[in-house]
């Protein structure tokens, strides 16, 4: 028996395509090679094997007749082009859930890395700076304001987090969400300006491109610290930079950047600022339990089967 075809666009984990080779005949980024032989190939695709950074869209969508899934692995899916997968009749699966827990621990980390100058205290042991005085003094943690920036699975994760460090938590969200028991703030200029810790959480794609730009920073403040576990292209990144440099806002740990890998180098040497290489969610157990997830999706679309996590826009 034949084994069905299948479209990876991206450098898709290692965990995942080895699933994937076992069961499919896989083709990693046929579509950016030869155009004569994509389209010999192209009606033969029924999934796609995507990451969240990946693009797919109205143009690649067309020209697979048969495309029955789009299988992410990741939860933020904002480069498809959902609406044409959804017209066409081709369904979009993500991995939320099992990420949740990782997500919600490196934006705690990055709360105390910042406040606490971890990463600098670290090199101030290193390059033996001890023995020539103490570190600067840092910032207490416990018992300040949290503002988060969308409420979902992640953001109520990080809010538990925050409880536990008796801060009080406020939101910002599309929608209002009063069994959270949070005080909600209808924009994210309003939550900055009561918030000394601003952790941003919410999906990226046009809709929220640029929501924390420099009136969101400029009411953050000089004592508040921005935190991004989201998409870089939530946060404005040369306002950000900006705020950094003349000190109208305090810090920032960032996990995203707007043009990953790169990251600007006026952040490089920032001491109020830490900075890591979009690893929310990167450990053993939730990279392999997404790669599960992921497999899972594209073996129920490819066989027309209800899918684990389809993405809201495709659910019933």
């Amino acid at each position: 028996m034949s084994k069905s075809e299948i479209l990876a666009v991206a450098n898709v984990h290692p965990l995942y395509l080895k699933a994937l080779k076992e069961v499919f005949h896989v083709h990693e980024r046929a579509h950016e090679g030869d155009p004569a032989v994509f389209a010999e190939l192209a009606p033969k695709i029924v999934g796609i094997a995507a990451g969240g950074e990946s693009t797919v869209s109205r143009a690649l969508l067309e020209q697979l007749p048969n495309l029955k899934v789009v299988s992410v692995f990741g939860v933020g899916y904002d480069g498809i082009d959902v609406k044409a997968a959804v017209g066409r009749g081709v369904m979009v699966t993500h991995t939320p859930g099992v990420l949740t827990d990782d997500v919600a621990d490196l934006a705690m980390g990055l709360v105390l890395a910042v406040s606490r100058q971890i990463p600098q205290a670290d090199q101030h042991i290193r390059h033996g700076r001890w023995s020539q005085g103490p570190m600067p003094l840092g910032r207490k943690v416990s018992g300040s304001r949290m503002g988060i920036v969308g409420l979902g699975r992640i953001g109520a994760a990080i809010a538990r987090r925050a409880l536990a460090f008796d801060m009080s938590v406020a939101y910002t969200a599309r929608t209002e969400k009063p069994a959270s028991g949070f005080q909600f703030y209808p924009t994210a200029e309003q939550l900055a300006a009561e918030a000394d810790f601003m952790v941003v959480i919410t999906p990226g794609g046009q809709g929220t491109r640029h929501l924390i730009n420099a009136a969101v920073l400029s009411a953050l403040g000089p004592n508040g610290v921005l935190i991004n576990v989201a998409r870089g292209s939530v946060v404005d990144e040369q306002a950000l930079i900006q705020a950094l440099q003349t000190g109208r806002i305090a810090g920032a740990g960032l996990d995203v950047f707007a043009a990953e890998p790169h990251v600007p180098e006026a952040l490089w040497g920032m001491p109020n600022v830490v900075l890591t290489p979009h690893m929310a969610s990167a450990t053993h157990q939730t990279r392999r339990a997404m790669a599960d997830l992921a497999f899972a999706n594209m073996q129920a679309g490819v066989a027309g089967q209800p899918l684990l996590t389809p993405v809201p826009e495709c659910q019933a």
